[in-house]
């Protein structure tokens, strides 16, 4: 019983690892064609959802790494911590920038140029994330791991980031209403900013830590 046990776990982990190099993956892809649409477009909503793909990718990492590591609990709970107050500033600062381009743009009346790849992209990645997500949060429940918990709702928060993008996008390339795209932005910063303030307190770390074997 006690094998069988081990292998499932072994299993969960293995396929929770291959979830998060996907997520790696896409997010990388997601971010490279984000940041070059919204360069070329102007776009501020476009590029701050580039900047936090990236961002996302850097949050992948570390709980790559919580799954694989093989230190000591109390050691790699200091180590996690310490990078997730690195994402929760990198979040941060990255809800600031959105929120200063975003009013420069709108006092300004500068309109970006439409995005047929944007809005591409915002569809799949409306399609991915869910159920990207969804997979993320069975493997955090037959792990026990709030952490795994913790990624997965921050997949789901793409997905609203994803809608709050395409609807800028869409409003501004079918109806000429170019303020919309600042202001997708800016809806975007409250999300964004939630997620610096999460990994800065380290909550995620606080939730693994009423379950140290949930990662083991």
């Amino acid at each position: 019983m006690a094998e069988l046990l081990i292998a499932n776990r072994a299993h969960e982990l293995g396929r929770g690892k291959r979830l998060e190099y996907f997520t790696i993956a896409w997010n990388t892809l997601e971010g490279i064609v984000a940041v070059v649409a919204g360069v070329m477009a102007g776009s501020i909503s476009l590029m701050g959802f580039g900047i936090d793909s990236f961002i996302e990718v850097l949050s992948g990492w570390v709980l790559l790494w919580r799954m694989s590591v093989d230190a000591e609990i109390e050691q790699r709970h200091r180590n996690e911590k310490r990078a997730l107050r690195i994402v929760g500033f990198c979040f941060l600062a990255l809800a600031v920038y959105i929120a200063y381009e975003s009013a420069s743009d709108i006092l300004r009346r500068r309109a970006p140029e439409n995005s047929v790849p944007g809005i591409v992209l915002a569809c799949v990645s409306l399609l991915v994330m869910p159920l990207l997500s969804r997979a993320k949060h069975k493997v955090a429940a037959h792990l026990g791991s709030p952490a795994m918990r913790a990624d997965a709702q921050q997949t789901q928060f793409c997905t609203y980031l994803s809608a709050i993008l395409l609807g800028g996008l869409v409003m501004n390339t079918v109806f000429g209403l170019w303020w919309t795209d600042p202001l997708a932005a800016l809806i975007m910063v409250p999300i964004i900013a939630n997620e610096g303030i999460e990994g800065i307190r380290g909550r995620a770390c606080q939730d693994c830590s009423t379950d140290a074997r949930g990662l083991n």
